[in-house]
C-alpha cells in the first residue's frame, strides 16, 4: 500500500515518505521526579544502542508499525504521542536511503521484556546517559526534540483523532432516508483498515454522527476494544448545513476536555470542524498547521486527521498527522 502520510510540529514536517525503504519506531519516556527519562535498547546482532524500531510489514502503515514493533521487541503495548522528527540515512553497499518516522510514547506503566533475539537488554537512562549511549548520531534527532517538548511541556498528550466515514454507497444509488445510507462493500473494508490504524493511538473515548455510515466506519474499532460510542447529530451533515455554529461549538467542547478522542463525522462537517481545530494551536500555528488539508474533500473516505493536545499547556495543539487507510 502506498504511504500517504504527513506529519507537522512546531519544528519539523515530514510532508510524505519518500525513501524506498521505511521503517517506524518510538522513543519510549518517563519521568522519575522532575527528571526525563528515556528507554534504551541493546541489539546483539549489531551490538549498539537505539531505539525500539523496525520496518514496515506489507499494508501496514507508519503509525502501526511504529506501535507493532515496540510490542514485538520490547513486550510494550504504548499509545503513540507527539511526532518526533524522522531520521534519514542509506544503507547496504548501493547506499539505498532509508527513513524512519518516530513518535515520542509514555511508557511509565509497564515493565519492558526483551524478545531474546532482536534486543537482548534495555535501560531506562537519563538523557545525558541516553546522548553519550545512543551508537548511531541519527539517533539522537528525535532524543532532541522530546528533550525540548519536555522543557516546553508538551509532550504529555492526548490525541484528538478526526475520521472520515468510509466509502459509502453512492447517494445516486440509494433511495431511502439519507441518514440510513450505509456503507458500500469497499467502505467496509476500510472500516477494518482503519480499526488496526486507530489502535496506534487507541483513543478511549469513541464519538459519531448518528448517520449509519458514520456508525459503521467505527464499529470495527469499537468491537475490538469493547468500548462504547455516543452518536451526537451536531456532527452530522444536516445540523452542519443549518445550524453550522452548533457543530463548532460541540467541537470545542470536545476539545476543551483533553481526553483521548475519536470522532468520526461527514466532508461536509469537516470545514466547520477544522475552523475549531485552528484556534486551539498553540503557537508557530502554520508550522503545527502545515500537515492539515486546506481544501475540499479535506480527507479521503476513511482518513484521519490526529490532533495531540498538550495536556500540561492547557490542551493546546501541537502537532498535526494526517494519514489514508487502504483504498480499492
Amino acid at each position: 500500500m502506498p504511504q500517504t502520510a504527513a506529519r507537522s510540529t512546531a519544528d519539523f514536517h515530514d510532508a510524505a515518505p519518500t525513501a524506498p525503504v521505511l521503517a517506524a519506531g518510538v522513543v519510549p519516556w518517563r519521568t522519575s521526579g522532575q527528571e526525563l527519562e528515556v528507554l534504551v535498547i541493546h541489539r546483539p546482532q549489531y551490538d549498539d544502542w537505539s531505539w525500539p524500531k523496525g520496518k514496515l510489514d506489507d499494508g501496514e502503515t507508519l503509525p502501526e508499525c511504529a506501535a507493532r514493533e515496540v510490542h514485538e521487541e520490547i513486550g510494550l503495548v504504548v499509545d503513540l504521542g507527539l511526532p518526533l522528527p524522522t531520521t534519514r540515512y542509506t544503507i547496504g553497499a548501493a547506499g539505498t536511503p532509508k527513513e524512519v518516522w518516530y513518535w515520542a510514547a509514555e511508557a511509565s506503566r509497564t515493565t519492558p521484556v526483551p524478545d531474546g533475539r532482536e534486543v537482548d537488554r534495555t535501560e531506562w537512562m537519563s538523557v545525558k546517559r541516553a546522548r553519550a549511549a545512543l551508537t548511531n548520531a541519527t539517533d539522537r534527532e528525535p532524543l532532541e526534540a522530546l528533550v525540548a517538548a519536555h522543557r516546553n511541556k508538551t509532550l504529555r498528550t492526548a490525541p484528538f483523532i478526526i475520521l472520515r466515514h468510509a466509502k459509502a454507497k453512492p447517494r445516486s444509488s440509494w433511495s431511502r432516508a439519507e441518514d440510513q445510507r450505509p456503507l458500500a462493500a469497499t467502505g467496509k473494508r476500510q472500516a477494518m483498515s482503519v480499526r488496526r490504524l486507530l489502535g496506534a493511538w487507541n483513543p478511549d473515548k469513541v464519538i459519531t454522527s448518528p448517520y449509519l455510515r458514520c456508525v459503521e466506519t467505527v464499529t470495527p474499532y469499537v468491537k475490538d476494544t469493547k468500548r462504547g460510542f455516543k452518536e451526537l447529530g451536531a456532527f452530522s451533515e444536516k445540523t452542519a448545513k443549518n445550524k453550522p455554529k452548533k457543530s463548532r461549538k460541540e467541537m470545542a467542547a470536545r476539545l476543551g476536555k483533553q481526553r483521548s478522542t475519536l470522532l468520526c463525522t461527514h466532508r461536509p462537517v469537516l470545514p466547520e470542524i477544522l475552523e475549531v481545530l485552528k484556534d486551539g494551536v498553540l503557537d508557530s500555528k502554520d508550522a503545527v498547521l502545515a500537515a492539515l488539508p486546506g481544501k475540499d474533500p479535506y480527507l479521503k473516505p476513511g482518513a484521519v486527521i490526529v490532533a495531540q493536545q498538550a495536556l500540561d499547556a492547557g490542551g493546546r495543539i501541537v502537532s498535526i498527522e494526517t494519514y489514508d487507510v487502504w483504498d480499492d
